[in-house]
């Protein structure tokens, strides 16, 4: 589990003493663990000096982390900052622990995060060109985070908020239900959006995402997570074997936004349908890899019938076996393959550096509030949004 010390997420141990329960004191800390059912959640509570921001400082009385786990060697740390996923651990061919997603040390480098790590994303993931769109004969005009752009659901968008979390059993495997109202007007979206996540680990090894929402009024929703995997657990991703299950794609323009053709990938460096490693075509000489700096597309998923669960991906780590593959009910996954990774980000004891993590982001396609063609996300008021995704690890 994690622990903050002056503000530094730390492995911390969990002590089962009688009640499940124990206070420890030191350094200005107090942190309380509760034990509920086989699940643990710790609740921090950090007195912060007065070197520190006032701004991390409040939001460190607000942070809390569950622990989910099964029998077979795989467990999640979650916060409820973002819904983000700090930490999953899988076991390796050999049995070792992997931690297979990038991740930062402190609540600080949470709060300045702007690439999204492990973050739950809301209302909209992806992008909404000119950060407008209409419904009915309603324009509406969202925050921008991407140029011109609404990104992700904006800069105060589902990864920037505290979700209220609560762990339970869900047929017979551990659970964390995390709950959020987005009030009318937020980001610029319209309705009040009442949002619930459940986030499942299977003694099958599978981390499975169970994502709901009603709206008081017509609105636009897109929900989806932020990992950033590398199934090697450090260094680049490029020798990591890919497989997309898509004959078509979305080709963008210089803003990453949709033309609106779905173009076929055979015959470009899009085509995953057979095995692939991500660096063994990432620097062709063609147009959408330029513009994408690499990899930063939406594939449109072969479906037999809209809304069905999927397969959409299967990843292979050459080295230590592991392979995560992907499953959906969504039309769509994004593939990101770490282009503005730089070096700048630093965590878990190592410096991430330029395609040292991808994302598999499953969703409906950018920008299809403003692209009649694609697949809706119009929620109506009396209608449930409801989708699944499943990271299976092998």
């Amino acid at each position: 589990m994690l622990r903050i010390t002056n503000g530094k997420l730390s492995d911390a141990k969990y002590d089962p003493i009688s009640g499940c329960k124990s206070w420890v004191k030191g350094f200005g800390l107090r942190v309380a663990w509760y034990c509920l059912l086989p699940i643990t959640y710790c609740l921090f509570l950090t007195s912060c000096s007065s070197k520190q921001d006032k701004m991390e400082t409040a939001e460190s009385n607000k942070l809390q982390s569950w622990s989910l786990s099964n029998s077979k060697g795989m467990s999640m740390t979650v916060t409820n900052y973002g819904g983000r996923v700090v930490s999953l651990i899988v076991p390796d061919k050999s049995g070792n622990p992997v931690d297979v997603v990038v991740g930062y040390d402190s609540l600080s480098q949470y709060l300045a995060d702007a690439s999204f790590q492990g973050a739950l994303i809301g209302r909209y993931g992806n992008r909404i060109a000119k950060g407008k769109f209409t419904l009915g004969n309603q324009e509406y005009t969202l925050s921008k985070n991407n140029g011109e752009n609404s990104l992700h659901g904006g800069p105060g968008g589902f990864h920037n908020v505290f979700w209220a979390c609560e762990p339970f059993m869900k047929d017979g495997n551990q659970a964390l239900q995390l709950d959020y109202t987005s009030l009318e007007g937020e980001e610029g979206f319209p309705g009040k959006l009442k949002v619930k996540v459940t986030y499942t680990i299977t003694q099958n090894n599978e981390w499975i995402i169970d994502y709901e929402a009603t709206t008081d009024k017509t609105t636009v929703v897109n929900l989806t997570q932020h990992a950033y995997f590398n199934l090697a657990g450090s260094g680049d991703i490029l020798n990591q074997q890919f497989e997309i299950f898509a004959d078509k794609f979305t080709p963008v323009d210089a803003g990453l936004i949709p033309t609106g053709v779905l173009a076929p990938v055979k015959g470009t460096a899009f085509d995953f349908t057979t095995p692939h490693t991500v660096g063994e075509r990432i620097n062709q000489d063609e147009e959408q890899l330029k513009l994408g700096g690499g990899y930063d597309h939406n594939f449109v998923l072969n479906k037999p019938k809209p809304d069905s669960l999927t397969r959409a991906a299967r990843v292979m780590e050459p080295i230590n076996g592991i392979t995560m593959e992907v499953y959906t009910t969504e039309p769509g996954i994004q593939f990101y393959s770490g282009n503005f990774m730089d070096g700048s980000m630093k965590g878990k004891g190592r410096v991430y550096g330029h395609r040292s993590g991808f994302c598999l982001e499953t969703q409906h396609f950018p920008d299809s509030p403003n692209q009649s063609a694609f697949p809706s996300t119009v929620l109506q008021v009396d209608d449930v949004y409801q989708s699944r995704t499943v990271y299976k690890f092998n």
